[in-house]
C-alpha cells in the first residue's frame, strides 16, 4: 500500500546482486556494507587484499569516472595507499584509473591525519602530514583528469582537496564548473559546494541554501538532486549553536516538498547506493521534526549509512533514536 501511495509497485523485482541482509542490531538497524551489492563487495575485497589484477577484473560493471559512491568505497580502505602507487607507475594502460583511486584515497588519508578537530586543536605535525597527502592527491587527480577529460569524479574530489589546502575561491569555482560542465545535475558536486559555502570555510550565512534552492529548481521531478536541499539544512544545523534551529514550519515544509519531488517521487530511480540519499533526508527531516521522516525510515527498513550521521557524536545510535521517534 505504501508503495502505491507514492506511485511505485509495492513489490519490486529482486536484485540479483543484492547482499544478504545481515543480522540487525537490537535497535532494528544495520549499516550498509559495500553499497549492499555483491559486485561492489568483490571490488572492495580485491582492493583490500592489494590485488590490482583482481581490482581491474571487478571494475567493468562500474564507471569510476562517474560513480562517486563506488569510488568512495575504495577511498576509505586503510592500507590501499601502501600498494596503489605501484599500479600508478607500472600499469600504463590503466594509469588514469590507478591515479584516480590513489588520489581519492590520499584525500581521505589526509583527513585521517588531520582528524575532525577544530583547526586550533590540530598539531603542526598533523598539518604537515595533511598537506603532504593532499598535495599528492592534487597531482594525481589533476593528471587523471587530463588523461580522461570526460570524468567528473576527479573534479569533485579536487574540490575537497582544494578546500583543505585553502586554494581560494577562484581555484575551487573553476573546479566546480569543470565538474558541472560534465554533469550539471551531479549531486555530489553540489553537496561538496554546499560544504564549501559554509561560514567555517569562508562562506556567508544563507549562501549555501540559496545555491541549493537554485540548483534543485532546475532539476526534473524525481531527481536525487533534492538531497542538496536536505544537506544544506543539515549544514546549517552543524553551523548553529541552536540544536533546534531546524524546528521551523517553513523548513519542515521545504524539506517535505523537496522529499516528495525527489526521493519520494514516482520517477525517482533507486540506483546503486540509493540508501545514502534516503539517509540524508532521514536526518534532515528528523532534525526538523517533520512527520515525513517516518515515510523515509519506513522505506529504509533499518538501513543506516554513516554519512551524514557522522555529524553526530554516535551516528548509528542517533539514527536508531530518530527512527524510533518517528
Amino acid at each position: 500500500m505504501f508503495g502505491k501511495l507514492f506511485g511505485r509497485d509495492a513489490e519490486r523485482p529482486a536484485d540479483p546482486y543484492a547482499l544478504p541482509v545481515p543480522r540487525r542490531q537490537k535497535n532494528g538497524t544495520y549499516q550498509l556494507r559495500a553499497l549492499g551489492d555483491t559486485r561492489v563487495l568483490a571490488l572492495v575485497e580485491a582492493a583490500d587484499a592489494g590485488d590490482w589484477e583482481a581490482v581491474k577484473a571487478a571494475l567493468p560493471p562500474f564507471d569510476l569516472g562517474r560513480d562517486h559512491e563506488v569510488l568512495g568505497q575504495l577511498a576509505e580502505l586503510d592500507g590501499l595507499q601502501d600498494w596503489i602507487g605501484r599500479a600508478v607507475e607500472e600499469d600504463k594502460e590503466h594509469r588514469a584509473t590507478a591515479l584516480l583511486i590513489s588520489g581519492t584515497r590520499h584525500i581521505s588519508w589526509g583527513w585521517e591525519a588531520r582528524t575532525s578537530a577544530r583547526a586550533a586543536n590540530v598539531t603542526q605535525e598533523q598539518w604537515r602530514t595533511f598537506y603532504d597527502r593532499l598535495q599528492i592527491a592534487e597531482e594525481q587527480l589533476l593528471e587523471a583528469a587530463e588523461l580522461r577529460p570526460e570524468w567528473i569524479t576527479p573534479w569533485r574530489r579536487l574540490l575537497t582537496s582544494g578546500r583543505g589546502m585553502s586554494l581560494g575561491a577562484a581555484v575551487n569555482e573553476t573546479r566546480r564548473d569543470a565538474a558541472l560542465r560534465r554533469d550539471p545535475l551531479d549531486l555530489e558536486t553540489h553537496i561538496e559546494w554546499v560544504s564549501q559555502l559554509q561560514p567555517r570555510w569562508g562562506g556567508e550565512p544563507g549562501q549555501a541554501l540559496e545555491f541549493a534552492r537554485k540548483a534543485f529548481a532546475a532539476a526534473p521531478d524525481g531527481h536525487r538532486l533534492g538531497c542538496v536541499i536536505a544537506m544544506a539544512h543539515i549544514e546549517e544545523w552543524v553551523e548553529s549553536d541552536d540544536r533546534d534551529c531546524l524546528q521551523d514550519p517553513r523548513i519542515r515544509t521545504e524539506l517535505r516538498e523537496a522529499a516528495e519531488r525527489s526521493i519520494l517521487h514516482h520517477s525517482y530511480e533507486r540506483r546503486l547506493g540509493w540508501q545514502g540519499d534516503y539517509n540524508i533526508f532521514a536526518m534532515a527531516l528528523s532534525l526538523a521534526g517533520s512527520s515525513t521522516a517516518s515515510n523515509v525510515f519506513r522505506e529504509l527498513e533499518g538501513v543506516f549509512t554513516e554519512w551524514p550521521w557522522t555529524f553526530m557524536a554516535d551516528p548509528e545510535k542517533a539514527y536508531a533514536r530518530f527512527r524510533k521517534a518517528f
